[in-house]
């Protein structure tokens, strides 16, 4: 949610934010929803010491004068009791219309309508060049054994999926990776639940509704499956202050993820690409805002030490305005070459999300002279257990259908290829 000050005091601004992300914001209502709420927030107060001062008054007064007081309180508490209610509507409504206004992007995010404006920051790595025609992952996954869609089909429905062996290693190998990476660089390890509080997936931007829907519900209780550690690890600090002296606090979750996917039926939607269930290594970050934009570069670097230590080749995507989300003031996509597409495909992104998800969520940080600001919180995959393996089976097959195993990796597998 964004600062209501802000709106106040520079509403054009805000207009040409909503604008530039391609959402469409009645920004003249809610600024009629808040000058309405601010008329009542003036009533409220204004009753509240009038019921003051007849309580006070009342206590000095005798017989007559004392009844009618009496009765002049009663009028103005319920009076009182209207406004108040009349006030909790306001502020539910200025709420649920403050949170259909994105995140504004950030002045150096590039100008664009959608992913076809993304810009390329660099490549790493060159694409392999093979001497036989290369099978996609689910082919090599499927006569290897490891990979089985059919059974997760059968057992959960299209877009589960069974590993089996090795390729079960491979999954627990890439996450041990990237925490033992991570927490030598400062981010304490995190397994947090697979399951949170509408609060908490609603406050960080994952809808169970819609076109974007992406959370699985329970029903008959307040709880989502999470699509990622990013809402629990957002969770984990709200309504808290916390102290500036231990700010930066980095995090690396790992947690199972669910996505229901709706409507993404696309080009690259079979196999590990786009499933409704898979398991993540999540790097979150709170610092002080004069901080975010450093804690974002660390984020991106961290992604791409993982993959130059994978080595799959890859390119950094840089989100223009229109693709960023409402979260997302800046955001930069990791997309790793992926053979069957003779193409690069996304595996990783990071988002700097300012102070929105802050203010959604109630979270300061307390400064050495005693204020309470809200923070920045930034996110980033470190290792999705999906769409990685996909990369490095496309990557690493060999002829005899054989897949070798990255040097980084072999410690942790005990082995250095998966054979049929």
């Amino acid at each position: 949610m964004i600062d209501i000050k802000l709106l106040r005091e520079n509403p054009d601004k805000i207009r040409e934010a909503v604008k530039k992300k391609g959402f469409d914001v009645d920004i003249d209502h809610i600024l009629e929803i808040d000058n309405k709420k601010r008329e009542l927030d003036l009533k409220v107060q204004n009753l509240r010491e009038q019921r003051n001062k007849a309580a006070k008054a009342a206590s000095n007064a005798v017989d007559n004068e004392k009844v009618n007081i009496i009765e002049e309180g009663k009028r103005i508490k319920g009076e009182l009791e209207k406004e108040e209610n009349a006030l909790k509507a306001v502020e539910e409504e200025l709420i649920e219309w403050l949170s259909k206004i994105p995140n504004p992007p950030l002045p150096e995010v590039p100008l664009g309508k959608g992913e076809e404006d993304n810009v390329e920051v660099r490549k790493w790595g060159d694409p392999r060049k093979f001497d036989f025609q290369p099978k996609d992952h689910l082919q090599i996954g499927t006569n290897l054994g490891i990979l089985d869609f059919e059974t997760g089909a059968k057992v959960s429905g299209s877009q589960f999926y069974f590993l089996y062996g090795k390729g079960a290693l491979l999954e627990i190998a890439l996450v041990l990776f990237a925490m033992d990476l991570l927490s030598k660089e400062g981010f304490t390890p995190v397994i947090t639940p697979d399951l949170a509080r509408s609060r908490f997936y609603l406050g960080t931007g994952y809808m169970p509704k819609g076109d974007e829907a992406q959370t699985y519900e329970i029903d008959g209780e307040d709880l989502g499956l999470i699509a990622t550690a990013e809402v629990t690890l957002a969770g984990k600090h709200a309504d808290e202050a916390i102290p500036e002296k231990d700010l930066p606090l980095k995090y690396i979750g790992y947690s199972h993820c669910f996505r229901k996917e709706a409507g993404a039926y696309g080009k690259y939607s079979k196999g590990l690409y786009r499933v409704h269930q898979f398991t993540k290594a999540e790097m979150f970050i709170y610092c002080r805002p004069e901080d975010s934009g450093k804690m974002h570069e660390h984020i991106l670097e961290m992604e791409e030490k993982i993959y130059q230590s994978l080595e799959l080749p890859y390119r950094v995507l840089e989100m223009c305005t229109g693709d960023l989300g409402a979260m997302a003031a800046r955001k930069f996509d990791i997309e790793a070459w992926m053979p069957s597409r003779n193409e690069y495909g996304e595996v990783t992104s990071t988002s700097n999300c300012t102070d929105y998800q802050a203010r959604n969520l109630n979270i300061r940080y307390r400064t050495k002279d005693g204020r309470n600001e809200f923070l920045h919180m930034l996110n980033g995959t470190a290792i999705a257990t999906s769409r990685t393996p996909l990369a490095i089976l496309e990557n690493y097959q060999q002829e005899d259908g054989s897949v070798l195993i990255p040097e980084i990796l072999q410690k942790y597998m005990g082995t250095d290829k998966i054979s049929p």
